[in-house]
């Protein structure tokens, strides 16, 4: 994770290091504080992760965007036998590769070492998980004894009946006795957390040598999956994100990035029922559970005794290496839920750890290394001292493995029942069972600020034929369901529920299935938990049923019945009218991609007064190319729209997130800076400059500025950096103020129409919300916040002295725009994920 600690100091490359005394914590109620831990004195707030690229300046690579948006998914459904060889082919060496100073295994080195590991006996096997950012392979190793191809697919049927058949599973005794408990080890998912991987190549050696009776026992009733780095081009770079510029941490939701899907399949096919998630660098080394969940769609019951069993394992195994305060600079283990009274990374389901339970884990674990060696220790420290700080946390990490290993082997008839039983209560619509000390023994110091639970809903749907915005958004969200193994339904006849009758070829989500977690997770509004924890580490609210446009409705309770069949995707949304001119909408990001591929094949394209795309008839071919690649429709129309479209190539200075987002709706981006500019940028064929981070006006060079003055680009600028830039340009006149820095979530807001927002969803996405005052002549208000409260989910409240809350929003400008400027205070391209909003930033570039 990587949040700063109380650091490690040294004064020559064989110095001991010294701790520094930390911080005395003030006890907070409920739990007791534990020095030094986020949220307390002695440790950063918890909200805003460092390291982080939710601010920083993106420079991704353009061809890195391309692979994330058109790699393939992996599959890991193969049916032969175990040992299964793959020959790797080792990458060119590269001595720049930031693990080489660190003494830890570099990249390129990872192969060879894995081909000689499948060598070593029939214990270990080597398969292609799929690829990086950047092309670099993604190793996954499967440790276990020996299966041949008829006891792989008896694996696979028993792993089928756990998830499909849950009730007959938990009374079925060869499941009990033959199934193979899967265990997952994540590592090195942030860049510069390297150890995990080293670690993990020792634990392989060990378990592919071993002869005592243990390890054989072991090896003959799990499977232990490991992923030996995750994120390979961070790994190389010794940056927490991949070459996208993507913390691949915070991406299960959206699942962007060809990385996560990975894991996201080897999650759905492999089924984990342990899984560990190897970090750095919180000094003593953090163990989770956190506390409180923070979310409510967990059988987190079921949860919570295995994970906090599993959690003393790894503390006595770390503790029982050793390493001392004094003489090594390691603290003890902390377990948040014990030792903090709000605890860690609050239960985010974007957080690889928060979202493997909703694929079946009943124990899943953050581990944080306790000795920095990333950031300014990376290039500070001697040499000597990062590889003694290396050494020690890679013995930390397989210490934790091993202990969790050991947890599965000791309790795997209950691991096993309590993933069953997970699956069962979803299939069978059951209530959650809130926790408590007689429904959780043996935990301690479960309280009310523990429990986090739901009602819910029977059923969601999502209606066809509501209008052509929800066609394209329908169909994304519902593949995006089906490829988190959510079970998706098409009504083959119109049905009623309630008063309201829904048409053929509507999307039924049945919440009477083992997945419904996931399911309500991504469909559901979400909760404001404001009022419940001070603060957050990170997002709190995620709803794709509000932030991805499609219509989504909510039934709530009785019989549902649908003439239905399962789909494996959605049906295709694309078509094209058979005569006349041609409207295409504007809404979505994959009616941007299809507009922006238009216009780069010079269509002559033009615009309507409600922000819409006139294509002419002559064109009709190359729209029909564009409906099946983007899955977007094309109606006929008379209009003869208000100006001509031109292909936009856009100067962004953006976060990563950001920068993606344009790139995924086909724009031309180029990332700049301040020193860009003023090194003499050439704004030739530059039509638009965004900006929210990275660019000051004040920073720019008088010629900077007259070059930028003279190119007449139009300007949209995003959050409290745009707004600056944009008022200090003298482009428009408005007030930009900042709320709670600590706030995040969806939020209500109300459009005022017309080009930019006309046609834009009621719900956007906030992370330090701005608004807009003093508004000047000419300056409209193209969006505001909803009145009375506008958070719906997430997490805003007051400042200690009562501004910056969600009342001082409400009803005030959230959009604003003059001429060619626009200045926009919600976060509608935030980490690529409210794909509903990003037509508002799209439209202002188009409308300039």
């Amino acid at each position: 994770m990587g949040i700063p600690r109380p650091v490690l100091v040294t004064t020559t490359a064989l110095a001991v290091a010294v701790l520094l005394a930390p911080v005395p914590a003030a006890a907070l109620p409920g739990k007791p504080a534990a020095p030094g831990l986020p949220g307390q004195p002695g440790g950063p707030d918890p909200l805003r992760d460092e390291g982080t690229t939710d601010s920083a300046l993106s420079r991704a690579p353009l061809a890195a965007a391309r692979n994330a948006l058109s790699l393939p998914t992996p599959s890991f459904h193969r049916t032969e036998g175990y040992p299964r060889r793959t020959t790797l082919t080792a990458p060119p060496v590269d001595p720049a590769d930031k693990s080489v100073k660190l003494g830890l295994v570099p990249y390129h080195s990872i192969a060879p070492k894995l081909n000689e590991l499948q060598a070593l006996g029939n214990r270990v096997s080597v398969e292609i998980a799929g690829r990086s950012a950047t092309g670099r392979e993604l190793y996954l190793v499967t440790v276990t004894a020996p299966e041949s191809a008829r006891e792989v697919r008896e694996q696979e049927r028993m792993r089928e009946r756990i998830e499909n058949s849950p009730a007959s599973a938990a009374r079925d005794k060869d499941i009990k006795k033959a199934y193979k408990t899967p265990v997952f080890i994540n590592n090195n998912i942030h860049g510069n957390e390297w150890e995990g991987t080293d670690a993990a190549l020792k634990l392989i050696e060990e378990l592919a040598k071993a002869k005592d009776a243990k390890t054989l026992s072991l090896l003959a009733k799990n499977r232990i999956y490991l992923n030996v780095t995750a994120n390979p081009d961070g790994r190389v770079a010794g940056t927490r994100a991949n070459a996208n510029g993507f913390d691949l941490n915070r991406d299960f939701i959206t699942a962007t990035q060809p990385e996560t899907r990975a894991i996201r399949q080897l999650a759905i096919d492999k089924q984990p029922a342990v899984m560990l998630d190897l970090h750095g660098y919180v000094n003593g080394t953090l163990i989770e559970p956190t506390t409180p969940p923070h979310g409510e769609n967990y059988e987190y019951d079921l949860f919570l005794k295995n994970a906090y069993a599993n959690a003393l394992g790894m503390e006595k195994a770390v503790n029982g290496l050793g390493y001392t305060a004094e003489k090594d600079g390691v603290r003890p283990v902390e377990i948040p839920f014990r030792d903090s009274a709000e605890g860690w990374d609050d239960w985010p389901p974007i957080f690889t750890p928060q979202y493997m339970p909703f694929q079946g884990a009943v124990a899943s674990h953050t581990i944080e290394f306790p000795l920095r060696v990333n950031g300014s220790s990376y290039d500070t420290l001697p040499v000597a001292e990062l590889r003694r700080r290396s050494a020690i946390n890679t013995a930390i990490a397989g210490a934790a493995m091993r202990a969790t290993l050991d947890f599965t082997q000791t309790n795997r008839a209950q691991v096993l029942a309590d993933q069953i039983e997970t699956f069962r209560r979803g299939a069978a619509g059951e209530a959650q069972r809130p926790v408590s000390e007689e429904t959780v023994p043996g935990v301690p110091g479960i309280g009310p600020e523990d429990v986090y639970t739901t009602t819910f809903p029977r059923a969601y749907v999502i209606p066809a034929g509501s209008g052509q915005r929800s066609g394209v958004a329908a169909a994304r969200l519902v593949d995006h369901l089906i490829a988190n193994d959510v079970r998706v339904e098409r009504a083959v006849l119109p049905f009623r529920v309630g008063q309201k009758v829904y048409p053929a070829g509507s999307y039924v989500v049945d919440m009477r299935q083992p997945k419904r977690g996931i399911a309500n997770v991504m469909l559901a509004a979400g909760r404001d938990i404001s009022a419940d924890v001070s603060t957050m580490y990170d997002i709190s609210g995620w709803s794709l049923g509000l932030l991805w446009g499609a219509s989504v409705d909510r039934v709530e309770r009785g019989d549902l019945r649908v003439a239905a069949r399962p789909v494996a995707a959605a049906a295709p949304s694309g078509s094209v009218a058979p005569w006349g001119d041609l409207k295409l909408r504007l809404d979505d990001p994959k009616e941007l991609a299809a507009l922006n591929s238009l216009l780069g094949q010079g269509v002559a394209v033009r615009r309507t007064d409600d922000g819409a795309a006139i294509v002419p008839a002559s064109a009709r071919r190359a729209a029909a190319v564009a409906a099946d690649r983007f899955g977007v429709a094309f109606t006929s129309t008379r209009e003869r729209g208000v100006a001509p479209l031109k292909r936009t190539r856009v100067a962004a200075a953006v976060t990563s997130g950001e920068q993606f987002a344009l790139r995924e709706m086909g724009f031309d981006v180029v990332p700049v800076s301040t020193a860009t500019l003023n090194a003499g940028f050439d704004w030739t064929g530059a039509e638009a400059l965004v900006v929210s981070t990275g660019l000051s006006w004040s920073g720019l060079t008088p010629a900077a500025r007259d070059a930028f003055a003279a190119s007449g680009a139009g300007f949209v600028g995003l959050g409290a950096a745009g707004a600056a830039f944009g008022n200090g340009a003298g482009l428009i006149t408005a007030t930009a103020v900042e709320g709670n820095g600590d706030a995040n979530g969806v939020v209500k807001v109300s459009n005022a129409g017309g080009a930019l927002t006309g046609g834009a969803p009621g719900h956007s996405f906030v992370y330090s919300p701005v608004w807009f005052t003093g508004l000047g002549d000419g300056v409209r208000a193209d969006q505001s916040y909803g009145t009375g409260n506008p958070l719906v989910s997430g997490h805003w409240r007051a400042l200690a002295d009562g501004t910056g809350g969600p009342a001082d929003a409400a009803g005030k400008p959230s959009v604003v725009s003059k001429g060619s400027a626009v200045l926009i205070g919600t976060e509608p391209l935030f980490r690529d994920h409210p794909k509903g909003a990003f037509a508002v930033v799209a439209r202002a570039l188009l409308t300039r």
